[in-house]
């Protein structure tokens, strides 16, 4: 019973049946052994570096920055959704060390790049002519959902609680905020990012006008 059990909570598959597949991207160990990563079925049996080369090949024009500060525990998640709509790459300004538990081994597969400083982030937009927008609830902020979200961007959240530091606030070239309508002022960092991250997709992947 308890075999079972475990045989049906396994996840991914087992060895390769039959003769092996042919091509470079394809590593023997998990052919032979078989592969329990949280992968789409395109890349099972993929070896990880084949897998990072392919995804670069499609990667989205929209970059995602979070604040760390304070050690935000909701950077993990903001790298899975950004993998899940792949991101050109997430930008953690602040600390260096982040949780990576909420993650779920997607960093793997995700360009992560960190900057020391508000000021670094925004070199770097500069020198790759990547303009950046912060979310976050302030009196200048304009809706999400009537804005025109650039092609090439890079999405800065601020962490839990305290949202933008004033920095990121002034260096940002515009601010936007998600409607909400019940009674608190402001939603978890993460499903920010994911409402903001699944709203540049609806305009530049199902071409979805906004409004």
């Amino acid at each position: 019973m308890t075999d079972g059990l475990e045989q049906q909570q396994q996840v991914g598959v087992g060895p390769w049946t039959g003769p092996w597949p042919v091509g470079e991207e394809y590593d023997p160990e998990l052919l032979r052994d078989g592969d329990r990563r949280n992968v789409v079925d395109k890349y099972r049996y993929w070896r990880h570096d084949a897998i990072v080369a392919d995804l670069d090949t499609v990667r989205h024009g929209f970059h995602v920055g979070v604040e760390n500060w304070q050690h935000d525990l909701n950077i993990g998640s903001v790298v899975r959704t950004a993998n899940a709509f792949n991101a050109a790459a997430v930008h953690i300004v602040g600390r260096r060390r982040w949780n990576r538990r909420g993650a779920m081994v997607t960093d793997r597969y995700q360009h992560v790049i960190h900057h020391p400083s508000v000021d670094d982030l925004l070199q770097w937009c500069v020198e790759n002519d990547v303009p950046l927008i912060g979310i976050d609830n302030f009196p200048d902020s304009v809706p999400l959902e009537t804005f025109e979200l650039p092609q090439r961007c890079l999405l800065l959240f601020g962490q839990e609680g305290p949202g933008l530091s004033e920095e990121a606030h002034q260096a940002s070239s515009a601010v936007l905020s998600i409607a909400q309508y019940g009674s608190t002022r402001s939603m978890n960092a993460a499903a920010a990012a994911a409402i903001t991250m699944h709203a540049w997709i609806r305009r530049h992947v199902f071409e979805q006008p906004i409004g």
